[in-house]
């Protein structure tokens, strides 16, 4: 069975930095993994994915604050997130993608205040 357990969100004022991580156990196959984020009364958006070899994609609004990577061996991505703005506050969530499946974490909760 596959898990994702994210880890690392908590509350920190703006300008500050924090990093996520989340682990996958159950397989190795995994393809992409990313990282996708809710605030309270939005919907679900993208912040940034990562395939196994390592191409990134990010959203506008994280672009140059933001970092995504993975270790393969491991099978964990991480979000290295600098100058953080109270609007990135949100639950993040991790994804992962196996054999054309879409798994995800329960999420981890990040507050940015002003």
């Amino acid at each position: 069975q596959v898990q994702l357990v994210e880890s690392g969100g908590g509350w920190v004022q703006a300008g500050g930095s924090l990093r996520l991580s989340c682990a996958a156990s159950g397989s190795r196959f995994i393809t992409n993994m990313g990282w996708y984020r809710q605030a309270p009364g939005q919907q679900r958006e993208l912040v940034a994915t990562i395939s196994s070899g390592g191409s990134t994609n990010y959203a506008d609004s994280v672009k140059g604050r933001f970092t995504i990577s993975r270790d393969n061996a491991k099978n964990t991505v991480y979000l290295q997130m600098s100058s953080l703005k109270p609007e990135d506050t949100a639950v993040y969530y991790c994804n992962a993608i196996i054999f054309g499946i879409t798994y995800w974490g329960k999420g981890t909760l990040v507050t940015v205040s002003s």
